[in-house]
């Protein structure tokens, strides 16, 4: 299992960049088409919105991966 901490630097990010950004999909449009699929699950619950606005403190899963989302230090 990986584990992916990715430092919000605003006051949210949506899903499908933040797949994108965080390094497990190439582009935006390829995480809309994960999100879609049902692959990801934000908090422990399936996410089926592209564009679900991800906050600091959120946990976000694809597969193995596991993306926590923190504030700037």
């Amino acid at each position: 299992m990986q584990t992916i901490e990715f430092v919000l630097e605003r006051e949210f990010v949506e899903l499908n960049n933040l797949l994108k950004l965080a390094g497990v999909c190439d582009s935006g449009g390829m995480g809309k088409q994960i999100v879609a699929a049902g692959e990801v699950k934000v908090d422990g619950q399936l996410e089926l919105r592209k564009t679900c606005k991800i906050r600091a403190g959120q946990t976000v899963m694809l597969g193995d991966v596991t993306i926590c989302v923190v504030k700037p230090v």
